[in-house]
């Protein structure tokens, strides 16, 4: 398995430089690190004493590869997680926060699992993510990529300001499918054929 940091600067790699989206709930966000996190963790890098987007810009990627590290990996106890799942769960951790764990809490309770859907990983989710990756340890790490997939096509459903991150302006598949299409086989990527036929309801 790849090292935690490895996947870390994947992830950087994959969010792209400062971006400050109005449609995005996100806010001004760098290297895929938010306003609201960085708030959060106090950087005021610039010494102003607040922390705005000044300071945003202001972060390197080799910052955003240590806070995605600690406060999205570690803190999450995304490590005591089973290997194959733990590169997709942090992905998806990044990109949308606690959803990542409910999202594989919910693909456990489909699986017979007993946990709560509560987006925290504790010893309860854990074991029940052990024990789902031996009872099908070819197919957990597609399923709960296509779960992602299908939670991003439902957000984009509900939130039509949002419908540009699930559909290019062209009609293909926007970053979020093809970003969770990143961990799932390619036998089962939907065609674009079927992406269009997902997605032809929206405006």
């Amino acid at each position: 398995m790849q090292s935690v940091r490895a996947i870390a600067e994947e992830i950087v790699a994959r969010e792209g430089g400062y971006v400050n989206d109005p449609d995005d709930p996100g806010g001004a966000t760098n290297h895929g690190v938010t306003i609201h996190t960085m708030q959060g963790l106090g950087l005021d890098l610039d010494g102003d004493g607040v922390v705005g987007t000044g300071d945003v810009r202001a972060l390197t990627r080799d910052r955003a590869v240590d806070i995605f590290v600690e406060h999205y990996f570690y803190r999450v106890r995304i490590d005591v997680l089973p290997e194959p799942l733990q590169a997709t769960v942090f992905d998806m951790q990044v990109n949308s926060g606690s959803n990542a764990v409910r999202i594989l809490q919910r693909l456990l309770r489909r699986m017979g699992q007993n946990v709560a859907i509560d987006g925290r990983i504790g010893p309860k989710t854990a074991a029940a993510a052990r024990a789902a990756v031996e009872e099908a340890p070819d197919h957990i790490v597609d399923a709960y990529g296509i779960a992602r997939r299908n939670w991003y096509y439902a957000l984009a459903d509900g939130r039509p300001s949002s419908r540009k991150y699930a559909r290019r302006r062209d009609g293909g598949k926007g970053g979020w499918i093809t970003r969770a299409e990143e961990f799932i086989a390619p036998r089962f990527h939907l065609t674009e054929a079927e992406h269009r036929a997902r997605t032809a309801k929206w405006a």
